[in-house]
């Protein structure tokens, strides 16, 4: 089997910085089709604009995809400007440190509806344009692919990080129960948990606490902080013909950290 994605077309969420822009622009360079969305227009303006405006390989939707009608708009646009979906990678998320025992500064429902429920909608109605697209032109088989992207915090848990390791946790019962689902409509979900990678919320943390990075790297066994490349290249993988027979998996991308009997530091 195959790790190309050429030719395909991809949603990739969260892609307006970080970890979800390190993953659109790496499907860009594999030869994919590439919807990069974002809430955040200015800074999609900023990464992708000349590349959208052009209409080659890079188009940007920018919206709120916790609003249903939103995410319509997404797959319409994606739709008119390819013909097709056949990767979903869910990256937007966000991380939020939070008092537990404060049911009002817990953060559990603002992280829930963004890491959560922002994904499970876009998959529910993206995997409907898929099997639509697939009975239309008689395509068998496999027909698409959806990543979420999740975290080590769903099992290596810290106080001040409670909703954010509950949308985790939630976001790996959501993959493999959609998996289950979507299997007989030829599609495959899985997840891929990790653990500390130089994401824009990693960045601002260490640029505010420069001793920080001492921590992390001293937690993970392979001492040092990935490069969103990294994980970019295993979303490229579960989403491509080489993991034809991989559903509902949590693969764990974190250096070793979650080995460790005492984390040190808390995922980003």
């Amino acid at each position: 089997m195959s790790l190309s994605i050429t030719g395909k077309t991809a949603i990739v969420t969260g892609s307006a910085n970080g970890i979800g822009l390190a993953i659109a622009r790496h499907f860009v360079g594999m030869g994919a089709n590439v919807m990069f969305a974002d809430m955040d227009e200015d800074r999609l303006e900023a990464e992708v604009g000349v590349d959208a405006r052009a209409e080659g390989q890079v188009r940007m939707f920018a919206g709120d995809l916790r609003q249903k009608l939103t995410i319509n708009n997404l797959l319409s646009a994606t739709m008119d400007a390819f013909d097709r979906v056949d990767i979903l990678v869910n990256a937007s998320r966000q991380v939020m440190l939070a008092d537990p025992l404060d049911p009002d500064a817990d953060a559990v429902e603002a992280l829930f509806e963004q890491n959560l429920l922002t994904g499970l909608r876009l998959s529910q109605m993206t995997a409907r344009r898929m099997v639509k697209h697939a009975e239309k032109t008689g395509q068998q088989g496999m027909i698409g692919a959806i990543v979420n992207l999740s975290s080590i915090a769903a099992q290596r848990v810290q106080p001040n990080l409670m909703g954010y390791s509950i949308s985790c946790a939630a976001v790996d019962a959501m993959t493999r129960s959609m998996a289950v689902a979507l299997a007989p409509k030829g599609i495959r979900v899985n997840a891929v948990a990790f653990g500390s990678v130089m994401s824009a919320s990693l960045q601002g943390t260490l640029a505010e606490t420069p001793d920080y990075q001492q921590l992390i790297t001293d937690g993970t066994p392979l001492n040092r902080i990935a490069h969103a490349n990294e994980l970019a290249e295993i979303v490229q993988f579960l989403a491509s013909d080489a993991a034809s027979f991989i559903t509902g998996q949590v693969i764990t991308v974190d250096g070793g950290r979650s080995l460790l009997d005492v984390v040190q530091a808390p995922a980003h």
